[in-house]
């Protein structure tokens, strides 16, 4: 018996309203009965709301299997990314859904609420993976790369303003935190759904299991990387889980690495004999990396400053060699690549950084301190106190408040890089002073590469303010944002142009006999300047005017002139520090 109740209008004739006419009842229908639009109009809502139910449940269901598959088939690299990625067949979801199928009810929910909330982590992994291989052409390093995310932070302010570095930092949080919560709910309801057609479900899942079989005995692949029987989230949690277990072991490992050192007791005055004299500077060009010298669309004008750099510094009687060395780093982390520099260590990771500078270990500039050199370190991206500086034991230290700049900000790069060296050699190189060695980190060409300054007269930078008149970019796009990846290719190679013309025209101005420089790039540019997969290796350049230091490296091989050619030797770059040390401490 039904439990719907129909409700007849009362018999009787109706009242008609008033001023209006009854119509005429129809032929062959009783007076009395109620007339058929009358009665669909008086069920309608009740069946239009059932129906907009229905129709809501369904699209509910099908968002949530969506976000489900996607979930397991998003890849965690942006190479991955295709419409071949959701044709492949996750085993994972074939195990989730035969356990669902034999739990019992009271289980089930609970089970696949966690089995969601598990696979929404594992997506935000993913997400982390992709954006840092975007960034640093490797994957999140779950146990160590948390700290980043300030560093992330501070890039997007200075980049595109502190409104909308916040508004990044709460989508990132909202993300975080609502996606394992929307794939857990979907789980439940997919649970729901195979529990309610657990004939079918059964059928599905052995279909597809003897398929995934199937394609993995024989290696069906949609790609040449994208196989259809898939496992990539299995994959994934072992890949990271084995990442932190050797993250562990390295701390042990590390130790042990410090402790060896041939210099460590060496005294200062054997130390460095072979640039007594000198005034040696380190200087590191941001995000300089071997692509700018051998990528067909980056190098020509960069190879060009290059040349014509060395040239006029012939002509001037000064000389270089150069040659490639290979980065701990990718796209960014300077500070790992300044660290395995100077310390002859291979820093490639946040936890190595901090042990480092924990211990005692003796870096280049040490050495120099060790024997009778003025150590100074110019940092004009330091805008925060920096204690770890100590470290480094650097007589003096110019942070971007000691610079004192007063002009305008170029994107990232607080100063530019003339004014880093025209300040440098005004408070240090100008005055009466001892042989110097200093450490000079030049970031115009940070990424995001975007309004970079036109040189001005050396004698004409004084405290920076003539940057707000001469400020007219000569091809960064002040644009951080709306750029598309040839603007952003142009963009990075003009801003390695300026700070090599820099440098070179900084020797031309200020350089001597006494003067020693060392050029290198501390990592290659992101991902989005090289794509996936590019080498690690930056340039390194030694440039003097005395023959004599030259003629020290001649065993090095390195090639002549500005820029290393693509036979010129490669070191890690953990080795120079050992290297650099005995070419010119030769009673070692």
């Amino acid at each position: 018996m039904s439990l719907r109740i129909r409700l007849r209008r009362p018999a009787g004739p109706a009242t008609p309203a008033p001023d209006a006419e009854a119509p005429p009842p129809t032929p062959g229908t009783p007076e009395d009965a109620t007339p058929p639009g009358d009665a669909a109009m008086s069920a309608d809502p009740a069946r239009h709301a059932s129906r907009t139910r229905r129709v809501a449940a369904g699209v509910l269901t099908g968002l949530a299997a969506v976000l489900v598959v996607a979930a397991l088939v998003a890849p965690d690299r942006p190479a991955g990314i295709g419409p071949g990625a959701v044709l492949r067949i996750p085993v994972e979801a074939l195990v989730a859904v035969a356990l669902l199928l034999v739990l019992p009810d009271r289980a089930r929910r609970p089970v696949a609420a966690a089995l969601g909330l598990v696979l929404g982590l594992l997506t935000v992994v993913k997400l982390l993976d992709t954006g840092f291989f975007v960034a640093r052409d490797r994957p999140f390093d779950v146990l160590l790369d948390w700290g980043l995310f300030d560093d992330g932070y501070g890039y997007l302010a200075d980049s595109v303003g502190r409104a909308g570095a916040v508004a990044a930092a709460v989508g990132a949080v909202l993300l975080v935190a609502g996606l394992p919560v929307l794939v857990a709910l979907a789980a439940r309801r997919l649970a729901r759904l195979v529990a309610g057609h657990r004939t079918g479900a059964v059928r599905v899942v052995a279909a597809l299991a003897v398929l995934w079989l199937g394609c993995a005995l024989f290696g069906v692949r949609l790609a040449a990387d994208v196989p259809v029987a898939d496992r990539t989230a299995t994959t994934l949690v072992a890949s990271h889980v084995g990442q932190v277990r050797a993250g562990l072991r390295d701390r042990a490992a590390f130790a042990g690495e410090m402790t060896a050192d041939a210099y460590r007791d060496m005294s200062g005055d054997r130390l460095l004999t072979g640039l007594r004299g000198k005034d040696v500077l380190v200087t590191f060009v941001e995000s300089y990396g071997r692509d700018a010298v051998e990528d067909p669309a980056l190098a020509p004008g960069v190879n060009a400053v290059l040349d014509d750099g060395y040239r006029r510094l012939r002509a001037a009687g000064y000389d270089a060699r150069s040659g490639f060395l290979t980065s701990p780093t990718f796209g960014g982390g300077s500070w790992l690549a300044h660290a395995t520099l100077l310390s002859g260590l291979w820093i490639d990771n946040d936890q190595r950084h901090r042990d480092l500078l924990a211990g005692d270990r003796l870096t280049l500039n040490g050495a120099f301190h060790r024997a009778g050199w003025q150590t100074v370190g110019v940092f004009p991206a330091a805008t925060q106190p920096w204690p770890e500086g100590k470290f480094f034991g650097y007589d003096r230290y110019y942070d971007a408040e000691k610079l004192a700049y007063r002009g305008p900000k170029f994107s990232y790069a607080p100063m530019p890089d003339q004014y880093t060296l025209e300040t440098f050699q005004r408070l240090e190189r100008d005055r009466p002073h001892a042989p110097l060695m200093a450490e000079i980190p030049l970031v115009s060409s940070h990424s995001p590469w975007s309004a970079i300054p036109k040189p001005v007269p050396w004698a004409a930078v004084g405290d920076g303010t003539i940057f707000h008149t001469a400020a007219t970019s000569t091809g960064g796009s002040r644009d951080v944002v709306q750029r598309d990846a040839a603007q952003v290719r142009a963009d990075y190679a003009h801003s390695i142009e300026y700070s090599l013309g820099t440098l070179v025209s900084y020797v031309l101005t200020h350089g001597g006999d006494d003067l020693v420089l060392v050029i290198l790039g501390d990592h290659q540019p992101t991902a989005s300047v090289t794509g996936e997969g590019a080498s690690r290796d930056v340039p390194i350049t030694i440039v003097a005017k005395d023959a004599a230091v030259l003629d020290r490296v001649t065993d090095w091989g390195w090639q002549d002139g500005l820029r290393p050619g693509p036979q010129a030797p490669v070191w890690r770059m953990d080795t120079f520090r050992d290297r650099f040390l005995a070419a010119f401490s030769p009673d070692h």
